[in-house]
């Protein structure tokens, strides 16, 4: 009888070991298949589209863009390249090649054409994005969203981004400075690259989850606008002075507005030129026009904070952009005084500290000055526009202040930048303030957990809000805690913890675009959860 029994478990537990793959399959089926809609209608596949594994690229059979999207389609077996043909754009891809002709230039692909099982299958972003739709990738939904531009998208349908629906800010700085993010140096007195450059940005910016851009609008003492103050910045067309054509500032605005999303106008405030040289400065500039406020520091030139009417000269320039735009805030960035090398400004010293001060505690007051005067001159123009600045992410070690925090940063806000935050907060010179809080959360010198516990605390009942800033610029490098994007998604749900924490701002565009280590994918499916 006991043999009976065992033989009896024996069989039953193969049984089970037998149904366990099946099991398995069904788990896996139970996704539900990728879908598409152009315009909001249903987009017929006959085969299903998939995503290549890593790079992340949804991949569609070719009659879904003759079919679906309209355009005109030629398949060449014998060089296994596909033309597409629709209202003057034209691309051609190529089996195994990495890169695509598109309107006769050379771009890199992530993925091309693919052979399965005999279809043709193409990537659908890469596609849909040339013909000039928008792409939204609804993670949740499993849906792939074509949005043409005479479409205007109910705001309420899930997959249009997010950005408008989220409580929380969730920007991205657009750093212009030496063609960063925007725009590139190729596109320099191309009016109408520039343009799709820019838009083609906000839309991968929204469809993430983004809703909100803080876009460098000063580089270094000039203006991506028309300004009576200051030079057209040479990023826009290789010579600094020259008019690209166009009001860049104005579209930028205008075209984040139509999305739904913020406008924050960044300025650097006092450097004037990225190097030393003069020569190729436009004759309005600030170190043409007034060389005494100008100091040399580490092959730039710097405008210094310690001359009154330097700082008001600073002042008339941001509230130039107040007055003259719908922008929805000023920000400033972390460049007062330079953290390295010498800063000769002993005369001013000499000139301007009437109150006997140590030249520290001076400077921290020039800057002191500077917030203050700014914050009431922006408020008393328009009450709606917030006021921030983004300082270093650590505002003093605790080893040299028993109020600060529990990190071992080699440089410091109150120290290194003279930028004496806890004063701007305590008296509400500033509506925000965005930490670079730009370290993991296993940096043991400057804990990112630990940094946002203290500036929580810092804002705390002070009716300034505390937004984060991410540095997803860092995922792949070889500094402790880089090397999965799920760090920014751990540091999301840290901030969730804190009431005080009502966004976060990450740098910068480019690095969110270009997907390091997937995080594209995964920051989408947070922000949609």
């Amino acid at each position: 009888m006991r043999f009976w029994k065992f033989q009896r478990w024996m069989v039953l537990a193969l049984v089970l070991i037998l149904m366990l793959p099946v099991a398995n399959v069904q788990a896996k089926s139970s996704k539900p298949p990728i879908t598409i809609t152009l315009d909001g209608n249903p987009v017929a596949s006959d085969v299903a589209p998939y995503i290549i594994p890593k790079v992340y690229v949804t991949m569609v059979p070719l009659g879904v863009i003759s079919e679906g999207l309209g355009a005109n389609v030629n398949w060449e077996q014998t060089t296994k390249t596909v033309t597409i043909n629709q209202n003057g754009s034209s691309m051609s891809l190529t089996n195994g090649k990495k890169t695509a002709q598109v309107n006769g230039a050379d771009v890199a692909l992530d993925a091309s054409v693919q052979i399965k099982n005999g279809r043709i299958m193409v990537p659908l972003r890469f596609i849909g994005e040339n013909l000039g739709l928008q792409v939204l990738w609804n993670q949740t939904a499993q849906n792939i969203a074509l949005i043409s531009g005479a479409y205007i998208p109910d705001p309420a349908v899930p997959g249009n981004g997010g950005g408008q629906q989220a409580k929380d800010l969730r920007g991205a700085w657009i750093s212009t400075v030496t063609n960063l993010d925007w725009p590139t140096a190729k596109s320099y007195g191309k009016i109408d690259q520039q343009k799709q450059e820019f838009t083609a940005m906000l839309d991968k910016l929204q469809a993430i989850g983004i809703n909100a851009v803080f876009v460098q609008v000063r580089p270094a003492g000039d203006a991506l606008y028309p300004s009576d103050l200051v030079p057209w910045s040479k990023y826009l067309t290789g010579t600094q002075g020259t008019d690209p054509g166009y009001d860049p500032l104005g579209f930028m605005i205008e075209e984040a507005h139509k999305r739904g999303m913020q406008f924050h106008a960044w300025f650097n405030p006092f450097r004037a030129s990225m190097d030393s040289a003069t020569s190729k400065l436009a004759a309005n500039h600030v170190a043409i026009e007034h060389p005494d406020w100008i100091v040399k520091s580490n092959n730039q030139l710097i405008i210094d904070p310690g001359l009154p009417e330097a700082r008001q000269h600073v002042i008339d320039v941001i509230m130039e952009v107040v007055n003259k735009y719908d922008i929805d805030g000023v920000h400033l960035d972390d460049y007062f005084y330079p953290t390295s090398g010498t800063f000769n400004d002993d005369a001013a010293f000499a000139a301007y500290n009437t109150a006997g001060l140590s030249k520290a505690d001076w400077r921290r007051g020039n800057i002191n000055d500077f917030v203050e005067r700014l914050g009431q001159s922006i408020h008393a123009a328009k009450p709606a526009v917030s006021f921030g600045i983004s300082p270093f992410g650590v505002w003093r070690n605790k080893a040299k202040d028993s109020t600060g925090s529990d990190t071992n940063a080699g440089i410091t806000a109150y120290d290194s930048y003279y930028a004496d935050v806890r004063t701007w907060i305590q008296n509400r010179w500033i509506d925000y303030v965005a930490p670079q809080i730009y370290w993991s959360m296993s940096f043991k010198n400057a804990q990112y957990d630990k940094l946002v516990d203290w500036w929580s605390h810092e804002v705390a009942g002070t009716g300034v809000d505390l937004y984060v800033g991410h540095a997803a610029y860092k995922l792949g490098t070889s500094e402790a805690g880089w090397q999965s994007a799920q760090e920014i998604i751990n540091q999301l749900k840290y901030n969730a913890q804190h009431d005080e924490v009502k966004g976060s701002i990450f740098f910068r565009a480019a690095n969110l675009i270009n997907n390091p280590l997937g995080l594209v994918p995964a920051l989408t499916a947070f922000y949609q959860q």
